[in-house]
């Protein structure tokens, strides 16, 4: 009778596991394109921890986004690296820009743990906002020269262990500016989703 509980109870816990990587395969969307195109609760800027709006993802949004966007950075002043900060997003489809600091200005370059921390606090800051929908670019692969595969495996393994806690958060799109950057996150999430199929 106990055996046949446990064994039960291990089925139960197999299932849930499954369900788990479905509802990651579903939640977690990957694709190329233009990341202040899209229409979601709250896009992720690659900041730096002044918060200033230059080249690369920050200059785009800037651009569309209009002026304010910089001008509510400004409000905020300088953040902690590893730290993110939410504005509004201006002209942007997107109702929200959530600045992620993994560098700093100056040539403090983004780090795996600066990397990891300002994707995990970007998360948490949606939230707490109780929003939906957010959409990453590849932080800190610019500028910074943080290497792809490694940026990929950190960010998408921090939106997995968002997702498998109680959040708002119902999709967490990478969007990839070019299709190098788009194979390297679909190669990685792949390998994610293998390693949590194995583990159960």
């Amino acid at each position: 009778m106990i055996g046949r509980r446990l064994r039960a109870a291990d089925s139960c816990e197999n299932l849930r596991r499954v369900a788990d990587k479905k509802s990651l395969r579903e939640r977690i969307l990957i694709q190329q394109g233009d990341i202040t195109e899209m229409a979601v609760d709250a896009i992720v800027n690659a900041a730096n921890n002044d918060l200033l709006l230059g080249a690369g993802v920050a200059g785009a949004i800037a651009r569309k986004g209009g002026e304010s966007i910089q001008q509510e950075c400004n409000e905020i002043g300088s953040i902690p690296v590893g730290f993110a900060a939410i504005t509004a997003a201006g002209k942007l489809k997107a109702k929200y820009v959530i600045h992620a600091a993994s560098m700093g200005l100056g040539g403090v370059r983004t780090t795996a743990k600066s990397l990891q921390t300002s994707t995990a606090h970007s998360l948490r800051l949606a939230a707490e906002r109780g929003l939906k929908t957010i959409a990453f670019p590849a932080i800190g692969t610019g500028v910074s020269g943080f290497p792809v595969d490694q940026c990929a495996e950190i960010m998408l393994r921090e939106a997995a262990q968002h997702l498998s806690k109680e959040t708002s958060l119902e999709s967490v799109y990478f969007i990839l500016y070019d299709k190098a950057a788009h194979d390297i996150f679909s190669a990685a999430f792949n390998h994610l989703l293998s390693q949590r199929t194995s583990s159960a």
